[in-house]
């Protein structure tokens, strides 16, 4: 369980959280290379207000938050950030630039709490990967299965591609590429998967009324360890899956390894082709990242 920064959680709050003991895990091998994947988090999840799906409640003003994170930090909670500002065309910031402007923030808290774990999540520009690089220990920085795929002209015609912070330029997608390549502990995958139906990525428009907003959020859920080891071997990282999938986001946690539950990866028989339309309960349908995409790699 994760806890969603806002007013009423305060410092006692945070000391009944960390009593509680909120952690989890799985694990995953591939071929002889066992990967303990982390699927439960225990920490604070912060949004700026407004700027993704649901954020709404998120916070304007870090500072007033700051005895929340001294109790954090005493506690040996995560901060994990969403690490955008909302968009102000007075000040030329808008979604395309507003993870850069954020990163202030993230210099004043790293700087302000240096035994604060802080994570910086789903990062999407080279700026991000420089500045978390460049950070004390206490710092580390989630990347989605698909920002290490997508740009900007992937998005920008296809509505289940949307997603915050929004995909950017190539030379960004290569910085992302590059920290994983490195094998820097900091980098660790996190999944950012939503399964929004397609009414809310593709809203109907009825007569005299504006078009709802799509909703932010790409679907990976399904098909992560796969595509996570397609997409590494794309670029030349398949040796480093082990600790992006694994490893580098154990260690920052503090979440052990329970031996016994496995999950085999092996290559692909044949063409597998992800799924072009998901169908639930009620009618729901979801499209899938990757829908028609052939994926290298399969779960045993």
């Amino acid at each position: 369980m994760t806890l969603y920064l806002h007013p009423e959680v305060t410092p006692d709050e945070i000391r009944k959280a960390a009593k509680a003991g909120i952690k989890g895990a799985s694990v995953v091998q591939l071929g002889i290379v066992v990967l303990w994947v982390l699927v439960l988090t225990a920490g604070v999840k912060s949004y700026p207000r407004g700027v993704t799906t649901n954020s709404n409640s998120g916070i304007e003003d870090y500072s007033v938050y700051y005895p929340v994170f001294r109790a954090m930090e005493e506690e040996g909670l995560v901060l994990n950030l969403h690490g955008e500002v909302p968009s102000d065309p007075a000040q030329n910031i808008s979604i395309l630039n507003a993870e850069k402007h954020f990163l202030k923030h993230l210099r004043s808290l790293a700087a302000d709490f240096p035994k604060l774990r802080i994570v910086l999540e789903h990062a999407t520009t080279a700026e991000a990967i420089e500045t978390v690089a460049s950070l004390p220990d206490n710092v580390a920085c989630t990347i989605t299965a698909h920002h290490l795929w997508l740009t900007i002209d992937t998005v920008a015609p296809q509505p289940h591609h949307f997603c915050k912070p929004l995909a950017k330029e190539p030379k960004d997608r290569a910085a992302l590429q590059g920290a994983i390549k490195s094998g820097n502990p900091k980098f660790f995958l996190g999944s950012d998967s939503a399964p929004h139906p397609t009414s809310s990525k593709s809203p109907a428009v009825m007569e005299e009324s504006e078009p709802s907003p799509c909703a932010a959020g790409v679907y990976t859920s399904p098909i992560l360890v796969p595509l996570v080891a397609t997409l590494l071997e794309s670029f030349g990282a398949l040796d480093k899956l082990e600790g992006y999938v694994s490893g580098h986001g154990r260690k920052f946690y503090g979440v052990p390894a329970k031996a016994g539950e496995e999950v085999t990866l092996r290559r692909a028989s044949g063409e597998q082709k992800v799924h072009g339309l998901i169908r639930g309960e009620g009618g729901i349908e979801v499209v899938p990242f990757w829908a028609g995409k052939a994926l290298g790699w399969e779960i045993v």
